[in-house]
């Protein structure tokens, strides 16, 4: 199977093309590695960026490991990153690359506000599936199989859907003051949100 046009997903980078500075970014990436690979979940600075997306106002934008100084300075830049489960996971990945520490960037976290209104952890899909009426297209797992057999297009397109997911997450945190999900026993359960009450 031949490899995907790179640059269809990849454009090169034009100073002001992008302009995160006063702006809400959304952000995820996916990883070269699995947990099993790198020895545990515990080595996540070891995982390796494949690509990630950002996205702010309506402009999104893609990055593989050799943009990753375009990344950290998209989101150094930023007023604020929006992600989920971005601080314990996202921030590790990028953190051997970092000159910086990333708990400097301003950042408000879904998965960490969740765990703070239930006291337990849920997925994104469980957010999105109740939430929105939607789950996500894939899995981490997948993703990285997509990355080591040269398909790009189907890792941007799967990273970018997540990126989408955490936006209208947020947008709907902001507008209505909560999320959903459903419990095991199919129930929709309610999850009260205020952003500005979560400190970034």
């Amino acid at each position: 199977m031949s490899s995907p046009n790179k640059d269809a997903f990849f454009q090169p980078h034009f100073p002001g093309l992008f302009s995160p500075q006063q702006n809400t970014v959304y952000f995820d990436l996916e990883t070269q590695h699995s947990f099993q690979e790198v020895g545990g979940r515990h080595r996540l600075d070891r995982l390796k960026l494949s690509v990630a997306v950002t996205c702010c106002g309506t402009q999104y934008k893609s990055y593989t490991e050799d943009r990753v100084q375009e990344l950290l300075d998209d989101l150094r830049q930023s007023r604020m990153v929006v992600g989920f489960n971005v601080k314990s996971f996202d921030y590790e990945v990028l953190r051997p690359y970092a000159g910086f520490r990333l708990s400097e960037i301003s950042t408000l976290d879904i998965m960490e506000h969740v765990v703070r209104e239930l006291g337990f952890r849920l997925s994104l899909d469980a957010l999105a599936l109740g939430t929105l009426g939607e789950g996500k297209a894939g899995d981490g797992l997948q993703a990285i199989h997509w990355f080591r057999e040269g398909r790009l297009d189907e890792l941007v397109a799967y990273c970018r859907k997540d990126v989408e997911i955490v936006r209208r997450l947020y947008e709907f945190g902001s507008q209505e003051g909560c999320l959903f999900y459903f419990d095991r026993n199919g129930r929709k359960k309610h999850i009260p949100v205020n952003w500005e009450s979560q400190n970034a």
